[in-house]
């Protein structure tokens, strides 16, 4: 599990007062970037033009959050298939347990060349295996 830290700020926030729901998109975005890139998994897919696309996101809220919230979102591959694999995200406070939101964001395997999506074989799979987060 991939943590990526995330202070609230005054741009971030609605009329409310607290983190707008579409910018949980961001957040959540901003993770899977920095997850990739720790992992490496963003440097080998770029040079096998090869491409993450989102075709589903499915979001909770669970808790509104505030200006200058320290936030941590745990980012991890939940599952994987022929076709599709789904990350989990999950936003917390910095205190690790405090639940923010909680998302599943199902990508497939885009080919830059083919322009399609494509069978998670291969490279690809070995390395999106070996980000697969155990299940309890």
């Amino acid at each position: 599990m991939h943590h990526t830290p995330i202070k609230v700020r005054g741009y971030h926030l609605d009329l409310y007062g607290h983190v707008n729901n579409a910018r949980y998109l961001e957040f959540l975005e901003e993770a899977r970037w920095a997850y990739f890139e720790a992992t490496h998994g963003l440097e080998w897919f770029t040079e096998s033009g090869l491409a993450f696309v989102v075709v589903n996101i499915n979001i909770n809220y669970r808790r509104p959050a505030f200006m200058n919230e320290q936030l941590v979102v745990h980012t991890g591959v939940k599952s994987l298939s022929n076709r599709s694999a789904v990350i989990h995200q999950r936003i917390t406070l910095d205190d690790m347990s405090t639940v923010v939101s909680e998302a599943d964001i199902t990508f497939v395997l885009f080919d830059e060349k083919q322009n399609k999506a494509i069978v998670i074989d291969g490279d690809a799979r070995k390395m999106l295996e070996a980000m697969l987060e155990p299940t309890t």
